[in-house]
């Protein structure tokens, strides 16, 4: 299976594995995968998270997800793509979206490497806007 936009596969598979109420999903690593990942920890989206680089061709990344103890709902309520490959958001420093008020994060790719919206706007540079969560 060719896949066309990783990170959009990437995000999928958090989303398809939350709606059946899955602990753990694998994904094919990269390095932006484990940039995006270590955000997602960081920011408190997702309970823990394991690179394997043994396994398969390019690795894999298990992520353990993360679900509100008492009512089981999930803590990322959504996760979109906003840069695609066939249509890249780039954006300036001064530009960069709110996600809900800043209540969630956009992800990007700036020239200092993969961070959240609020460090881009602290460090004032711009780049790709990889995806949102909230």
């Amino acid at each position: 299976m060719i896949v066309t936009d990783p990170i959009a596969d990437y995000l999928t598979r958090i989303r398809n594995a939350q709606q059946a109420g899955h602990k753990i999903v694998e994904i094919p690593s990269s390095k932006m995968k484990k940039s995006i990942t270590e955000i997602l920890y960081d920011q408190g989206y997702i309970l823990k998270y394991k690179f394997d680089d043994n396994a398969g061709k390019q690795g894999v990344i298990k992520i353990a997800l993360k679900y509100d103890p008492m009512t089981k709902v999930p803590v990322i309520r959504e996760l979109g793509r906003i840069s695609k490959p066939g249509l890249r958001q780039y954006v300036k420093s001064d530009e960069i979206p709110r996600i809900i008020n800043g209540l969630g994060i956009a992800i990007m790719s700036t020239s200092k490497g993969i961070m959240t919206d609020k460090q881009a706007r602290k460090e004032n540079v711009g780049g790709e806007a990889i995806c949102y969560v909230y």
